[in-house]
C-alpha cells in the first residue's frame, strides 16, 4: 500500500527510480465514504490523464431507471449492492478509466477481487469532522437519512476503514481545494505504478 506524501507538486516534483512513461493501463478506482471527493476530485484526475470518468452511482441509476434513493426505498440495501456489484464488474471490464465508487462498494469481496484485477484503487481517506461538514443537508444520501449523520459516519468509519486500508494506495484528504487534492492523488498514484504517464493537462 502506498501513502500520500501530501506534496501538491506537478508529476515532474522530486523522485527517483520512476520508470520511464507509460499510459495508463488500469483504471483507478476511487473509493472511500461519501464526502470525502470521490466524484470532485475524480472528474479533476480523469481530465488530467485524458481518460473517461464515471461515476458508479450513475451508472447504476442509469441502468436500474431509478435514483439510488428510490432502489434503497423499493428494494432494499442488499439488492442495491448486487446491481452495484454487476455494474462495477461491467465497469471494471472497458478500457481504462477513473472510476468513483460508492461508499460501501468496496466491503463487497468479490467487488474487492475485481478492482484488484482489473484496477488500481485509491483510498480517499477522510477524517470525521470533514465528512459531516460535507454531507450536511445532503437528503440524497440513504444511509445518512436514518438517524444522526454524525453517528452514522462515525459508525461507518469504524466498520468500513479497515477494509479501505486494503487499497493499493492511500491519500489523507484535508479542507483544501479539489486541484490540490488530484494533485497529490496523481503523485501517489505515478509513485505506486513506478512510471510516469502521459498528462492530457500537465
Amino acid at each position: 500500500m502506498s501513502q500520500g506524501d501530501g506534496q501538491t507538486g506537478g508529476q515532474d516534483s522530486p523522485s527517483s527510480g520512476l520508470g520511464p512513461e507509460a499510459p495508463l493501463a488500469r483504471s483507478v478506482v476511487l473509493i472511500g465514504l461519501m464526502g470525502a471527493g470521490k466524484s470532485v476530485v475524480g472528474r479533476r484526475l480523469a481530465n488530467v490523464l485524458g481518460v473517461p470518468f464515471v461515476d458508479a452511482d450513475a451508472a447504476i441509476e442509469e441502468a436500474a431507471g431509478c435514483t439510488i434513493a428510490e432502489i434503497f426505498a423499493r428494494f432494499g440495501e442488499p439488492a442495491f449492492r448486487e446491481g452495484e456489484t454487476r455494474v462495477i464488474s461491467r465497469l471494471l471490464e472497458g478500457p481504462p478509466c477513473v472510476l468513483a465508487t460508492g461508499g460501501g462498494a468496496y466491503m463487497n469481496e468479490d467487488t474487492r477481487q475485481n478492482i484488484a484485477a482489473h484496477g488500481t484503487a485509491i483510498w480517499l481517506k477522510a477524517d470525521l469532522d470533514l465528512l459531516v461538514r460535507r454531507t450536511a443537508g445532503r437528503s440524497h444520501r440513504p444511509l445518512l437519512n436514518q438517524g444522526d449523520p454524525r453517528q452514522i459516519l462515525g459508525d461507518l468509519m469504524a466498520r468500513r476503514y479497515p477494509v479501505y486500508a486494503g487499497a493499493d494506495v492511500v491519500v489523507q484528504v484535508s479542507d483544501e481545494s479539489p486541484d490540490a487534492t488530484c494533485r497529490r492523488v496523481l503523485n501517489a498514484l505515478i509513485g505506486h505504478l513506478g512510471h510516469r504517464l502521459p498528462l492530457a493537462i500537465p
